[in-house]
């Protein structure tokens, strides 16, 4: 999953893509380094980022869609947002998935998602980009966190919803040593029979650990992807698309369920 932000102010890659060109310009280069799905978001999460209006971005979402879908019509797009009115538009214009940052926040985002037929990502966090970051006190990290996933993917089925994948929230409601835990113990969460998306790509734990930046957390992305997929992850969103395709052929010659414990 490539990562595509037409924010002006995500952390890595904020106000690189804002122009039609340049988002038809960087979905080909990662179509061609062997992405299988394009996640589009329209509204920064990172920590304190400004909430901006919906309108403005569903018009960021819609804009991008329809113009990548016109070009790339082969390609899945996925809808990086945890606004059921902007992931409905969003659909609608030729995006084919939900990846939902909040976990269903929006009260109408689960019937949402089941009316449109989609597969949906469901993300742990907790709080708002503007507020997750003291909110990170967990009587049991591993626990809580698939308590929360049996609720949520609960009312999803009930909901009707029939294809979803589990997202940990790395970086999000969690300290540097929390997402470390989550790293090495995430094959615990295939006990939710559900498929594994891994958000690590330029991350601040890694590139906080590295004493570096996000410009310099490629190497980081790279061995945190690598362990992930060690620990079961079947899907990994990132920025740096040959380098995740490249993990992914090496690690897919070897036996992983020989390594996870």
């Amino acid at each position: 999953m490539g990562i595509l932000n037409v924010t002006p102010d995500s952390f890595y890659d904020g106000g690189r893509f804002t122009t039609e060109k340049s988002i038809l310009t960087q979905v080909e280069k990662m179509v061609n380094e062997g992405a299988d799905i394009i996640d589009i978001g329209a509204y920064s999460s990172r920590p304190g980022a400004i909430d901006i209006p919906a309108k403005e971005e569903s018009e960021r979402m819609i804009r991008a869609v329809s113009a990548v879908h016109k070009k790339f019509p082969e390609i899945i797009l996925s809808a990086d947002t945890f606004r059921a009115d902007v992931a409905k538009a969003a659909i609608n214009e030729g995006a084919a998935m939900i990846n939902d940052i909040s976990g269903g926040k929006d009260e109408n985002m689960f019937e949402t998602a089941a009316l449109l037929r989609v597969p949906y990502v469901l993300m742990h966090t907790r709080g708002t980009p503007q507020t997750m970051t003291q909110l990170t006190q967990y009587d049991n990290l591993l626990k809580d966190i698939v308590d929360y996933f049996h609720i949520k993917v609960a009312k999803l089925h009930e909901a009707g919803v029939k294809d979803i994948i589990i997202d940990p929230g790395f970086g999000f409601a969690k300290t540097t040593e929390q997402n470390f835990e989550l790293l090495e113990k995430l094959h615990y969460f295939k006990i939710l029979e559900k498929p594994i998306l891994a958000g690590l790509s330029r991350k601040s734990f890694l590139w906080k650990t590295l004493g570096t930046n996000p410009e310099g957390a490629l190497n980081g992305t790279i061995s945190a992807n690598t362990i992930a997929l060690f620990q079961g992850a079947s899907l990994l969103r990132v920025h740096d698309v040959k380098e995740a395709v490249d993990c992914i052929r090496l690690v897919s010659q070897l036996n992983t369920s020989e390594i996870i414990n």
